[in-house]
């Protein structure tokens, strides 16, 4: 069994990698899709722990199984994923994407850039300390791909 966790901040390519992964034939979850991510009784947005924990809890003896997200609370499911990949991007990437995306407003109003900057300098160094790889996404999202699969095969 082999779970594995794609994290980073908003504009690196984890959904992007989700959605291509799921073409690919494999179970991967957006946490960021409905009903997986709750927000807090303090405001932040974080994941649905009944749901994240039996999804966690599903995953058979032969499954991989990516989850892709970013949370405050993602740290306390860290040790469940047998790999974590933290995807990143320059900032002027990542300032171009969130502005030009269509699949996703966060992003385009200055104060969620301004934070998303501010999460770059502030919460990208922890999650790098937390992850086992890292793949920096201006490669063609191909070989992102084929990077993750990889990585998980390792």
């Amino acid at each position: 069994m082999k779970r594995i966790l794609l994290t980073g901040m908003s504009g690196v390519g984890k959904s992007t990698s989700i959605q291509q992964l799921r073409l690919l034939g494999y179970q991967a979850i957006d946490m960021d899709e409905a009903g997986w991510s709750v927000m807090s009784d303090d405001g932040d947005w974080i994941w649905n722990d009944a749901r994240i924990d039996a999804l966690l809890d599903s995953v058979k003896e032969d499954d991989v199984l990516f989850v892709s997200g970013c949370a405050e609370n993602q740290g306390q499911y860290c040790p469940r994923f047998e790999k974590v990949i933290l995807l990143s991007a320059p900032e002027d990437v990542i300032i171009h994407r969130l502005t030009t995306r269509t699949t996703n407003s966060y992003g385009k109003d200055p104060s969620e850039l301004a934070e998303t900057l501010d999460y770059i300098k502030t919460i990208e160094p922890l999650l790098r300390q937390g992850a086992d790889h890292e793949i920096v996404t201006t490669i063609p999202i191909e070989d992102v791909i084929k990077t993750i699969l990889k990585i998980v095969n390792d």
